[in-house]
């Protein structure tokens, strides 16, 4: 992912993105009903500790951080993920692996796309199906490819190295493995679509279509003819043990109604109902497909890039993830999930 703009920079965006209006009506009635049952005030933030209280008891289910934090250290012992190396399809193997414990349906998605620096490359994306036959739909995307280059690295002999990815990556799929696994016990009747997309962190600056290319090649071909899910959450570097996950701008400007959700059901004091910046990631190119997503990052307004001082580096590593912080947006997930249920 790259970042855009900082908030206080934001003057307006580059993009317009056009929803059908009856069908855009019909999920903000929808939102309407959900957003009374999880708190109609949208002023408070979920730093409060009794908000964050009652957020967690919203559900029967507490979300197990130590079982994300294990998912999460498998996939590093893989070693970093860059497409096309014998890791990645090491690791591919070991979600699909995963996935058929607890999703109902599973498949791999495999597609060439063409990077901007490295020709054209074969990509892997991994789907996760949970109810495949419900009409009402949740998707969830992280993605599960690592950086070839350390290229934010204060070392600059370290820039050629590869990202093992423990925050970049491997963080929201452990989220998402584990709450998979956790609806197969509790069980859900809502439909839930987990997608692990890749080749998103082969990007360059200035060039905002170099950047989550399995998420483009996966909107031109979705796994479901005219697949139309209520919306997504896209998870993405969720593992600090300092994060910071205000508003992300686009989310907010292109599927402000779901953020509000999101945010209503957060369920810890790493979630602020600060406008954080504008980031290019998988979401916004979710968004220009027409299905409103909501990006769930860590942001840093003190930091120069924007992100957790170990992105991009060859620190990012499982060192820097926390469980208590995998716990806090596996809950949140948890929690929408049940006020979705309703």
């Amino acid at each position: 992912m790259r970042y855009v703009v900082s908030a206080s920079q934001r003057v307006k965006t580059y993009r317009i993105f056009l929803f059908p209006i009856m069908r855009m009506t019909l999920l903000y009635m929808l939102l309407a009903t959900i957003m009374t049952a999880c708190g109609s005030t949208g002023t408070s933030t979920t730093s409060d500790t009794s908000s964050s209280d009652t957020a967690t008891q919203k559900v029967s289910n507490v979300f197990d951080g130590d079982g994300a934090y294990a998912l999460t250290r498998q996939q590093c012992e893989f070693g970093p993920r860059v497409p096309g190396t014998s890791s990645h399809a090491q690791c591919a193997d070991w979600l699909m692996t995963t996935l058929r414990t607890s999703c109902d349906t599973v498949m791999m998605q495999t597609g060439t796309v063409q990077t901007a620096t490295e020709g054209k490359l074969n990509i892997k994306n991994i789907i996760g199906v949970i109810n495949p036959q419900a009409s009402q739909r949740l998707l969830l995307l992280a993605h599960w490819d690592t950086r070839p280059w350390a290229d934010n690295d204060p070392d600059e002999s370290n820039h050629r190295k590869p990202v093992m990815g423990a925050n970049d990556g491997a963080s929201g799929v452990g989220v998402l493995l584990q709450l998979a696994s956790q609806l197969k016990s509790t069980g859900t009747t809502l439909g839930v679509d987990i997608v692990l997309v890749d080749a998103e962190d082969m990007g360059i600056d200035d060039n905002e279509e170099s950047w989550g290319l399995g998420t483009q090649y996966w909107v031109q071909h979705p796994h479901v003819k005219d697949y139309k899910p209520l919306f997504g959450i896209l998870l993405d570097m969720v593992g600090a043990s300092d994060a910071t996950f205000t508003r992300e701008y686009y989310s907010t400007q292109y599927a402000s109604g779901f953020a509000d959700l999101v945010w209503k059901c957060a369920a810890g004091s790493h979630f602020s109902n600060a406008q954080g910046g504008a980031v290019t990631d998988d979401h916004v190119f979710i968004n220009r497909a027409g299905i409103p997503c909501v990006d769930i990052i860590d942001m840093r307004s003190d930091s120069p890039t924007g992100f957790c001082p170990v992105w991009h580096t060859t620190s990012d590593t499982m060192d820097s993830i926390d469980p208590a912080t995998l716990a806090q947006v596996g809950q949140t997930l948890l929690n929408v999930i049940a006020e979705l249920e309703k």
